[in-house]
């Protein structure tokens, strides 16, 4: 089966505008395009249920009844209980609120493992923990690859350490980890396992129940959704941890890590989300329960852009003039790839404009990968990510252009 693109681009207002035509957006690792069903129940809920939600009157019923919506199918497709998906004004204040609850949890000595391949997002929050007397351990990159080595992991835990931080694959160097061997390992050590999804989620949503991480964290804006951080807590965890919300909802589980009352609107826009899988499922054939629906999805776009991104892989490969960070093989990382120089990544960058090439350069909020490899952080890297809704032709233009400024 393949990926029907007429289709998939067709559920994307964004390529029928004419501002946009003739440009190919390669900037998607920062926020991608928003799919019609997302922008269309942003916009009812808006104009028809712009009020408190969860009172007896009907426009308040049904604007609770869609937040609880979005809970329940996403959850589902996530192959976790509805209760343990919760949604935060962004992933970096998730992360926050998280960090805040392991503080009051663990005691001065006990310690977390972070990794130097994260967006500062995953590793800042953690590493502030010094502060209140926990130990931050390094989990730390091959400075010439980018790889995180399992082994290397399993060597640094011992009776001491609480939780494992790690990304699902990192916004630079792009390589997917083994993440249910990854918390295996944790787990086998006594240890929590969060995982930072961002930069995956947008290439097919994962089953985090199968997957087996305690803690799992995605931007709903970075995944076709409105601006939300979206957060799967595992039940005994999540009961486990200090209540961070209002004390009356100690109880609620999805409320427990959500100080400040939810965003309404765009929770319940995130339905969605929903909505376009059971589109895609629906249009390409694929049946079965909500979760093996997400399942088939995902293998659809993980398989379209793995067909594209192997050239731009091999051509920045051949091209001396640049780095290409990460591994080489589309097969073991996502469509996101960044490329260092010895000229100023922006300025390249605005080089592309001219061709038609939406793309950004800079460090990404990647300072600790970047230099960790070596790469000049006053000059950057060229980051050129895409999704399943990219085509073949966006890539060939994209290549022409390298071609033209490299």
């Amino acid at each position: 089966m393949t990926l029907d693109l007429d289709f998939v681009r067709a559920q994307f207002p964004a390529f029928s505008q004419a501002s946009l035509q003739g440009q190919a957006f390669f900037e998607n690792a920062g926020g991608s395009y928003t799919c019609g069903a997302v922008i269309d129940r942003l916009t009812r809920y808006y104009t028809q249920r712009k009020v408190q939600p969860y009172a007896p009157y009907n426009a308040s019923r049904l604007a609770g009844e869609e937040m609880d919506e979005a809970r329940t199918r996403l959850a589902a497709i996530m192959g976790v209980d509805t209760d343990e998906v919760s949604f935060g004004p962004s992933t970096t204040q998730n992360t926050y609120v998280l960090a805040q609850a392991f503080a009051e949890f663990m005691a001065p000595g006990e310690a977390i493992v972070v990794t130097n391949q994260d967006h500062e997002a995953n590793s800042g929050p953690w590493r502030r923990l010094t502060e209140r007397g926990i130990e931050i351990r390094e989990w730390q990159i091959d400075p010439e690859t980018g790889h995180l080595d399992p082994e290397t992991l399993a060597n640094m835990l011992d009776e001491q350490v609480r939780l494992v931080v790690f990304p699902h694959c990192s916004n630079v160097v792009g390589e997917i980890n083994p993440v249910t061997e990854i918390t295996s390992i944790a787990h086998a050590a006594g240890a929590f396992v969060c995982v930072d999804g961002v930069s995956y989620a947008p290439h097919g949503i994962p089953n985090v129940g199968e997957l087996g991480p305690d803690i799992y964290l995605f931007s709903a804006y970075k995944t076709y959704g409105p601006h939300q951080g979206i957060m799967v807590m595992r039940r005994v965890l999540g009961m486990t941890l200090p209540n961070q919300g209002h004390h009356f909802n100690g109880d609620t589980l999805y409320k427990r890590f959500t100080p400040a009352g939810p965003d309404h609107a765009q929770v319940a826009a995130s339905a969605g989300m929903a909505d376009y899988i059971d589109t895609m499922a629906s249009h390409h054939n694929i049946a079965g329960s909500a979760a093996e629906k997400g399942a088939g999805v995902h293998d659809l776009m993980r398989a379209h852009e793995e067909v594209l991104l192997q050239p731009l892989l091999d051509y920045a490969s051949s091209k001396n003039s640049v780095r290409l960070i990460g591994p080489a093989q589309a097969a073991s990382r996502a469509p996101t790839v960044a490329l260092a120089s010895q000229e100023n990544a922006e300025d390249l960058a605005e080089k592309l404009v001219k061709h038609g090439i939406m793309a950004g350069g800079g460090d990404f909020y990647a300072q600790r990968p970047l230099g960790a490899m070596g790469v000049d952080l006053s000059k950057g890297v060229l980051r050129l990510s895409f999704t399943h809704y990219t085509s073949k032709g966006e890539i060939d233009q994209l290549l022409n252009a390298l071609d033209d400024i490299l």
